[in-house]
Parts: C-alpha cells; structure tokens; sequence
C-alpha cells in the first residue's frame, strides 16, 4: 500500500473554552493558530485526534452532522453556547475504519458520538466558517504510546486528497500547576521538559529508531515527565501525529499557554 504524507499538526489547545473568551493567557495560541491556518493550504477534510476522548478501542465519528459537546464544567454561559455547526464525512470515516482495520488495529464507527471540545475550540479559531468537514477518532484507554504511533503510521495510508491530520491536545497539562504561582522551580521543570520534546521530534540528527524509542519510553527519558503530565492524555495525540510520517517535525512553534511553555509542532 502506497502511504500518504498527509499534513499533520499537533497543536497544545489550552483550558477548555477560555481561547475563546477572551482570556489574557490564551492570547498568543489564538494569534498562533490564526496565523498557522492562513499559511498552510485550506484542507478538503480534517481528521482530529483528541486528548477529550478514550475508548477501548479506536471510536470513529461517522455521523453526516455530529453535534458539539460541552465536556467542560463552571465556565460562563456563552461557553455553552459556542456553535461550531462543521459537517461529518462519512465517506472519511470509512476511509479511516478500512485502514486502520487493515492493520490489524480494533475499531468501530460510532455514528452518536458528537464533536468534543478538542475540535471545535482549536478549529472555530483556526477555520471559523466551519465549511470544512471533520472527522473525529479516539485515543486508546490503554494509553499506550507505541499503539498510538501505530495509529498514526496507518493513518497515512489514508487515500484522502488534501486531508489535515491534526492531534489536539497540549505539550504541557498539568491542571494544579495552572493555579499556582510559579517558583523557579517549576519553571525550569517546564522549560526543561519542552526543550526535550522540541529536540525529539525536530532534531534532524536522530535516527527513527532512536526518536521513537524517546517518545515511546517519555515518562523515563524526558526530565520532569510526570511533573508536566501527571496523565499522559494531552500528549499522546502527538505520538499519534509523529506515527503519520515516523521523521522529524518540518516547523515546531514555540509559545505560552496560560503562562506556561508549550509546543506546536508540523509535519508537511
């Protein structure tokens, strides 16, 4: 089977709706995102991976019109009234099923399921006349990360034209840490361990075996792994981007998210 080098991004999204809102902390990832979509080539389709949802095996929407779901909780009214009203794509969603069945991989399309959080915040920023249709699939309850490479090394087989892969979640997540004050300390913890992750996935010196051992193995060869995920679910939609094309990253954006360092990262 010929494999596709589909675009693919791994973006970090932020806390729940506050892109959107205005928030201070969220500022430069809204410019970031504007700007990342008006220099990239309008995708015909999107396919998202989302840290917001887990199954015991790789869920796929398949609804025609999937409905918006507002998994977070104490914000604002208008955070629930946040409309994102992008297509389904059938026709993707087998595309993806067939692939990833072909390579040995569980799946099930799930024509219930609706757009969580993870999609429509990060794509009503970067396409907000949501004329672009979307797929979304499941991370792996397991949270294994060399199942999630695996996904993406057989979503590139994906025949789609001009499809964007995109992984949504967030280079640093570690929800106490938002709230409290930094020290100098946790700075460095943060700065150290996204000065890994950069040199991971963009050093061009780096075999493929010896990056995705590194990604594979991050809780023990990245410094303060488990201080910058405590869970490891905002970090696995990029081991997932990284299996599509298993090199280094072409561009990787460097910024701050609620006052903390996080990444974006590119594969053209």
């Amino acid at each position: 089977m010929e494999t596709q080098k589909h675009r693919t991004l791994f973006i970090s999204h932020g806390g729940g709706p506050l892109p959107l809102l205005g928030d201070e902390g969220h500022l430069e990832m809204v410019e970031k995102l504007g700007e990342l979509a008006s220099k990239i080539e309008k995708p015909s389709a999107i396919l998202l991976i989302s840290a917001h949802w887990e199954d015991e095996l790789i869920s796929i929407t398949s609804a025609k019109k999937p409905s918006l779901i507002y998994d977070y909780y104490g914000f604002p009214q208008e955070s629930y009234d946040i409309k994102y009203p992008c297509s389904g794509e059938p026709a993707l969603a087998a595309e993806v099923d067939k692939v990833l069945q072909k390579t040995g991989l569980e799946t099930e399309l799930n024509s219930e399921r609706g757009f969580d959080h993870g999609l429509f915040i990060p794509l009503k920023i970067m396409y907000p006349e949501a004329d672009i249709p979307c797929v979304q699939i499941s991370l792996l309850n397991s949270l294994d990360p060399e199942d999630h490479i695996k996904i993406g090394a057989a979503l590139a087989n994906i025949k789609y034209e001009n499809l964007l892969i995109v992984g949504s979640g967030f280079s640093f997540h570690n929800l106490k840490a938002f709230f409290m004050k930094d020290t100098p300390e946790t700075i460095m913890m943060n700065e150290q361990f996204e000065e890994w992750l950069v040199d991971t996935c963009s050093n061009k010196e780096l075999t493929k075996t010896e990056r995705t051992c590194k990604l594979v193995k991050w809780e023990t060869k990245a410094p303060y792994a488990r201080y910058c995920h405590p869970r490891e679910e905002h970090l696995l939609p990029l081991h997932v981007c990284y299996g599509v094309h298993q090199s280094p990253c072409s561009k990787y954006i460097e910024l701050k998210i609620m006052n903390k360092l996080s990444s974006f990262y590119i594969w053209e």
